[in-house]
């Protein structure tokens, strides 16, 4: 990626309050409010406001962090948004981030949710740790355990929501508030915390309603 990077300094993130569990620290991020303060690490080649149907939000590529936001365990809540173009479309969050070559991340392949041919339908989310596992080295040596497919998959064109759930070990993803995730996977790597942000690699993708939950 020829990225153009620039780093603002930091500032509040949004309203946190108490999560019905106990110990628990749950903040509503408002990424407009960030980017209109210049509270984000950019390094993306595209960044903008995103105003369409009621949502508010952020289109990009590129990775975005939120400067001075530590994540370890907990939960990460968003709404996303990509294209049904085929080997475009990649999208997801980005957690555990030392910098832009050191980091996990799930994303998504919109392209993949409805796909009729099986070998793509299974390519639909999916789980790297970089720079050691990227996702071509996953799949050639574990193919469809650290990617799966969606049931049901969203369309590729439309909103949908992403709940990451990251513990000491395991990983889970849920979409669409379902009550069984798409992926459950263990953790690669022996980070414990580190920095936090939006994924994208390809086409602009699109985010809104990003709510993180520290346990």
């Amino acid at each position: 990626m020829n990225a153009t990077a620039y780093l603002i300094s930091a500032g509040i993130f949004g309203l946190s309050v108490s999560s019905p569990c106990l110990g628990q620290q749950q903040q509503n991020v408002n990424l407009q409010e960030l980017q209109k303060e210049n509270k984000l690490a950019v390094f993306a080649d595209h960044l903008s406001l995103l105003d369409t149907n009621n949502i508010h939000g952020l289109s990009c590529d590129g990775i975005i962090w939120l400067v001075d936001m530590d994540f370890s365990t907990g939960a990460i809540d968003v709404d996303l948004k990509g294209k049904d173009f085929f080997q475009r479309s990649f999208l997801g969050i980005a957690f555990h981030g030392v910098d832009t070559t050191t980091y996990d991340a799930i994303y998504f392949r919109p392209f993949n949710f409805r796909a009729t041919d099986t070998a793509r339908k299974i390519h639909a989310v999916q789980y790297i740790s970089m720079p050691d596992y990227p996702w071509s080295r996953l799949r050639k040596e574990q193919n469809g355990h650290f990617e799966k497919g969606i049931d049901p998959p969203p369309a590729a064109n439309d909103w949908f929501h992403a709940k990451i759930v990251v513990g000491k070990e395991m990983i889970r993803v849920f979409v669409n508030h379902a009550s069984i995730p798409s992926l459950e996977v263990k953790l690669l790597n022996k980070r414990t915390n580190g920095l936090i942000g939006l994924w994208d690699d390809g086409l602009n993708g699109d985010f809104a309603n990003l709510q993180i939950t520290k346990d």
